[in-house]
């Protein structure tokens, strides 16, 4: 067995992958597998169902062993509803194959199935995420499942008997096989008869269609989902393949598969881990069918490809997480951050230095990072008081980090943009007084015009950590302590007594970006002016 370094979760499965895949298929490229239906937006709950064999896969292809991530796309499934947002008068196409409904209007693409797969494949690109792609449309239709087919039919009283001690009611006439209307196109057919040995197949349509077809011969239709998955676990010889958790209740498609896929196909159940839903800060769990749910490419207008990964390498499958696309993000980024130190100074723990590993490298090589990563949440701050201005931008971050050239600070500073742009709440938005608050200014008793000529003298020291020195310690002189003096009760109520002024003086309400990005930003002969010093 290839060498196991046993530092996280990623490395266990990776384990026991290539052991079952030495017992099961000696010599051959192990197959890890993901499936996603293109039915709707494809959405981050879905990407775990590609991102945990992606990285069990790829930690087997860094070990030097063949592997193949394989991915289906079930774009034969059928339109099960009109997604909120689209014409109604898409219900008439409720039935047939994804491949086979008009994608949605305005769109350039071909049919509804390539829609959605579009911005998901550009996504996956940019995670690292490489992936041998099928099309079940172009599998079905071109015949390559007919013998496994033909037996599924054959073995229909088997598959009937698995299924029935999960069933409350008794199916008579079980069949296996939906084929496709050829006449609407849709599956609201219902199998009438069907000859063993001549495989005739009869069936009748809703729409009042009916014929007979040779089921050897027969391209339109496919195997009802609680068979066809086990039929392709086999087809493919897969090793590995997650679920989420709606696949593992009594009955469900994963607890039945793993009989029919021995008893009927001659194959194995999978090692299949179950995994948890991913949430959205301030929003239930994700679900296509709604419509508008954060997609893999939402995440990525907001975060680097290094980060979204570490967030589904770091927790494992049965572990749910959130991600965040309100203020939240920038404490996940402070993490990231912190994260980065403590590798670069080796001091992590194996599973944390693991996981960081997989975010930033794949198999084939490092993804791009950002050469001068400004912390996240000062990039927001002084994007939303610049207002994205260019110039300004550059001025702030080669006086804060002496940055000259702001693609040093890119694709952070893209991402953190976009963020200000999409996600930051309009009355949470900065903008900076053009005059100062004379009514304000002169209603202020000593003691605040005192802290604010404090803080005019301090001025001088021009840097981040400087202005927080600063901003703190004003409070600090007024009560006769020293700079490092340990706050208490008194000194936090000055302090935000203090700031609260300041943001006034400033941006004209209470709270705004933290205080020395903000001075940072608006510039010391300004700040100057707008505290009437």
């Amino acid at each position: 067995m290839a060498t196991s370094g046993e530092t996280d979760w990623v490395s266990r499965f990776a384990d026991q992958v290539i052991s079952e895949a030495e017992k099961r298929a000696p010599g051959t490229p192990i197959v890890c597998a993901s499936g996603l239906s293109p039915s709707g937006p494809i959405h981050l709950g879905n990407l775990r169902e590609v991102m945990t064999p992606h990285l069990v896969a790829d930690e087997i292809r860094r070990r030097g062993v063949a592997c193949t991530h394989l991915l289906s796309w079930d774009d034969y499934d059928r339109f099960r509803r009109v997604p909120a947002g689209i014409d109604p008068s898409w219900a008439e196409h409720i039935g047939k194959p994804l491949t086979s409904v008009p994608a949605p209007p305005g769109s350039p693409h071909v049919n509804w199935a390539e829609h959605f797969k579009a911005p998901m494949i550009e996504a996956m690109a940019e995670l690292g995420v490489q992936c041998r792609m099928i099309s079940q449309t172009e599998q079905y239709t071109s015949g390559a499942y007919r013998e496994q087919i033909l037996l599924a039919v054959r073995e229909r009283a088997t598959i009937d008997a698995v299924l029935s001690r999960h069933r409350s009611k008794q199916v008579e006439d079980y069949f296996p096989y939906k084929p496709y209307c050829d006449l609407c196109g849709r599956d609201l057919t219902t199998v009438t008869a069907y000859d063993d040995e001549t495989t005739e197949l009869a069936y009748t349509c809703e729409c009042g269609f009916g014929e007979t077809v040779r089921l050897a011969e027969h391209d339109h239709g496919k195997l009802v989902w609680k068979v066809d998955w086990p039929m392709r676990w086999a087809y493919e010889g897969v090793i590995f393949e997650p679920s989420g958790v709606d696949h593992h209740s009594p009955g469900s498609a994963w607890t039945v598969g793993g009989k029919i896929v021995s008893d009927v196909f001659g194959g194995r159940q999978p090692i299949g881990p179950m995994y948890a839903f991913v949430g959205i800060t301030g929003m239930a769990k994700m679900s296509s069918s709604k419509g508008d749910v954060p997609t893999p490419a939402d995440a990525l207008e907001i975060m680097e490809a290094p980060v979204l990964r570490w967030l589904y390498a770091r927790r494992k499958p049965a572990q749910s997480f959130k991600i965040a696309f309100d203020q939240e993000i920038h404490r996940l980024y402070d993490e990231w951050d912190a994260l980065g130190r403590k590798v670069a100074a080796g001091q992590t723990q194996p599973a944390e230095l693991a996981a960081y590993d997989r975010a930033v490298h794949t198999a084939e090589g490092p993804l791009p990072v950002t050469p001068h990563p400004v912390p996240y949440r000062t990039l927001a701050s002084i994007v939303d008081i610049t207002t994205g201005h260019t110039e300004q931008t550059l001025r702030i971050l080669r006086d804060l980090d002496g940055i000259g050239d702001l693609d040093a600070a890119r694709p952070r500073l893209d991402r953190a943009q976009r963020w200000v742009d999409a996600h930051l709440p309009a009355d949470q938005r900065t903008r900076v007084r053009e005059a100062p608050d004379e009514e304000l200014l002169d209603s202020l008793g000593t003691s605040e015009r005192e802290s604010l000529r404090l803080l005019a003298d301090g001025l001088d020291d021009w840097s981040l950590d400087g202005l927080t020195t600063l901003v703190y310690g004003v409070p600090k002189l007024q009560a006769g302590l020293p700079a490092d003096a340990e706050p208490t009760p008194e000194l936090k109520a000055a302090q935000r007594a203090f700031f609260a002024l300041l943001y006034r003086l400033l941006v004209g309400r209470d709270t705004g970006p933290r205080l020395p990005t903000l001075l940072l930003a608006v510039g010391a002969d300004r700040v100057r002016k707008l505290v009437g010093a």
